[in-house]
């Protein structure tokens, strides 16, 4: 390989090289092939730039097999709603990379491009929140600062409580589970980002509760108290790790503060996330 790139750079006075000395165009695809399954996906796609055959090597789907999480099979079904046979690995695995809806819209799911590693959202339309009916506690807000362009905003309310139910196969790992929330409600003013702050009120008195279960036994409970007013945090509500990629596994989350000594309001409420645990810094910069 350095003599054919060596080749490419060769003054005229190197006329004693044959022109026809190999390079890349002549090593054998499925060598190039074997080599690009130990490269991490944007790799392969840059060298399947360089020319015919690392682009052939690039689209052999043993490349991409083992980048593709062990149940892409149930994924491809769930997800993209389409047959795995019927499509190659390669394809596959950028499809998955894209912001897949799903669920009618309430869910979207997508492959971390480098790693492969699953990621999931899940939108306020797909949780049970206590008075969400009741125009005088909560609204839904169409805002572009949410993947989907809406979020569920508490005016004010005594009980607080917000509740999730998910059944998946997920690859083997663990995973991490957030809530993205926000104190205040944010819209456009002149082109530049405000924040009304002014239905802000009771979270500073008492914590709220995250829970975390699965369908497994496994379960963790945390608290805080929610801060930085005008911003988006992703709360960490729990882990839980899953071993079998075909088990289904149904997980069940919940956010609430359900002191009725106080009221409390002012609260965006976007989104529940499910990262894989190495993601979990990620997410504290958003």
């Amino acid at each position: 390989m350095g003599a054919g790139l060596s080749g490419l750079d060769a003054s005229e006075n190197s006329s004693s090289i044959s022109s026809s000395s190999p390079g890349l165009g002549d090593v054998p695809e499925n060598c190039i092939s074997s080599i690009l399954t130990h490269l991490d996906p944007p790799a392969i796609c840059k060298l399947a730039m360089l020319n015919r055959t690392f682009h052939g090597a690039s689209t052999a789907d043993f490349v991409w097999e083992i980048k593709l999480p062990l149940n892409y099979d149930y994924l491809v079904k769930k997800i993209l709603d389409e047959n795995p046979q019927n499509l190659c690995k390669k394809e596959i695995y950028a499809r998955l990379c894209l912001a897949n809806r799903f669920d009618n819209g309430t869910k979207e799911a997508w492959l971390e491009k480098s790693s492969g590693k699953l990621c999931l959202a899940i939108s306020t339309k797909a949780l049970k929140i206590t008075g969400i009916d009741d125009r005088r506690y909560w609204n839904h807000i169409p805002t572009e600062e949410s993947r989907f362009h809406t979020v569920a905003y508490l005016q004010q309310i005594w009980w607080f409580e917000v509740i999730g139910e998910f059944e998946f196969q997920f690859p083997p790992g663990t995973y991490c589970l957030f809530f993205r929330l926000q104190l205040g409600k944010a819209s456009k003013r002149f082109g530049r980002r405000v924040c009304n702050l002014e239905q802000v009120h009771g979270w500073n008195i008492k914590p709220v509760r995250f829970q975390v279960s699965t369908s497994n036994g496994q379960q963790s409970i945390s608290e805080c108290y929610l801060s930085q007013p005008g911003n988006w945090v992703h709360y960490h509500a729990g882990d839980f790790v899953v071993e079998n990629p075909r088990t289904p596994m149904k997980i069940k989350f919940s956010v609430m503060q359900i002191d009725c000594t106080h009221t409390k309001g002012g609260l965006c409420v976007d989104s529940v996330l499910i990262y894989p645990s190495e993601f979990r810094e990620r997410l504290k910069k958003f």
